[in-house]
């Protein structure tokens, strides 16, 4: 999906009536390119994060790691290239377009509102039993039943790097992600289209904002079959529902969805190969281990994902969009 400005671009207007930004006629915002950040902060977000994201990645793709038209290679750390080539161009992708045109249309109030959401550490334990628990859960008893087989028990070494490998994901997939999926986008989108549209749309982009690493060491390339980047972008798909049922219900606090996020990758890089040796495709098992949560927890809220509308009443108002 390309992001248009039309007037069925994802940054179509609410429908709501009334308000408008300080200085402003009713229903107008302000001329020239900061006008239209604030018209399209949606737009603006998805394509400097694309943008942004695949510039810096190009050398990587291009490189021995990817299509090898550059000869040379990536240096390793922590036993992966994936930190120098993957990780510079995850930092300058969402979470930097979600700083910069939070900052360019909504100013010091809107930043508060973004940066506040990295602070909602103070959620029920539960919560964090949940994450931490429910992602391996769910992840073995799928792969078991793909398996035919239950999984090899993990060694000892495996239990005690569990928790670094966590705190590590965190700092690297999640804090370049989710500040700029779930903080800036999934707010945005439930308020004009609601949770369930919204998720429908904030899905598949995430799933596309990775595909150019499909042509590197990444995603298994750079002769990949068409069939896994495909695969891919359903299980975003359907895992998108579940992030935003856990951002919804956790009183959209970041640091839990990105404990769910990471709680995924740390098992699937830690634990998964070592248990489930004979099998191949971790997207195969996220795919239908997502899918079969999303339909869940989709019957159960009919639709409605825990979203609450009030809570947009703590976001700075959108211009020609009255605070709720």
């Amino acid at each position: 999906m390309s992001p248009s400005a039309s007037s069925h671009s994802i940054d179509a207007p609410a429908p709501t009536t009334g308000g408008a930004p300080a200085g402003a006629a009713p229903g107008t915002a302000p001329g020239g390119l900061r006008g239209h950040l604030r018209r399209r902060p949606l737009t603006w977000f998805f394509t400097l994060a694309f943008a942004l994201s695949w510039v810096a990645w190009t050398p990587y793709v291009l490189s021995e790691n990817g299509l090898g038209v550059w000869h040379f290679s990536f240096p390793s750390a922590l036993g992966t290239t994936q930190l120098l080539g993957v990780l510079p161009g995850a930092y300058l992708g969402p979470i930097l377009s979600a700083f910069l045109v939070t900052a360019l249309t909504d100013g010091r109030d809107g930043l508060r509102v973004w940066f506040g959401r990295f602070t909602k550490w103070r959620i029920s334990r539960r919560w964090y039993a949940a994450v931490i628990l429910s992602v391996p859960v769910a992840l073995t008893v799928t792969s078991a039943a793909l398996g035919g087989r239950g999984p090899v028990l993990p060694s000892a070494a495996l239990l005690v790097a569990y928790l670094p490998g966590l705190i590590l994901q965190m700092l690297t997939t999640g804090l370049a992600e989710e500040p700029g999926w779930r903080d800036f986008a999934t707010p945005r989108l439930q308020r004009r289209y609601g949770p369930l549209v919204g998720t429908l749309i904030l899905g598949p982009l995430w799933g596309a904002w990775h595909l150019p690493l499909f042509l590197s060491d990444w995603g298994g390339g750079p002769d990949v079959s068409w069939t896994e980047p495909l695969e891919f972008m359903l299980t975003t798909f359907a895992f998108s529902f579940v992030m935003t049922w856990f951002f919804n219900h956790t009183r959209e606090s970041l640091p839990l969805v990105m404990l769910l996020h990471t709680g995924v990758n740390n098992y699937f890089s830690l634990a998964w190969s070592d248990m489930f040796p004979w099998l191949r495709s971790t997207t195969h098992v996220l795919l239908i281990a997502s899918a079969a949560t999303a339909a869940v927890l989709l019957i159960a809220t009919r639709g409605r994902l825990g979203y609450e509308p009030e809570r947009a009443g703590l976001e700075p108002a959108e211009p020609g969009t009255p605070r709720v």
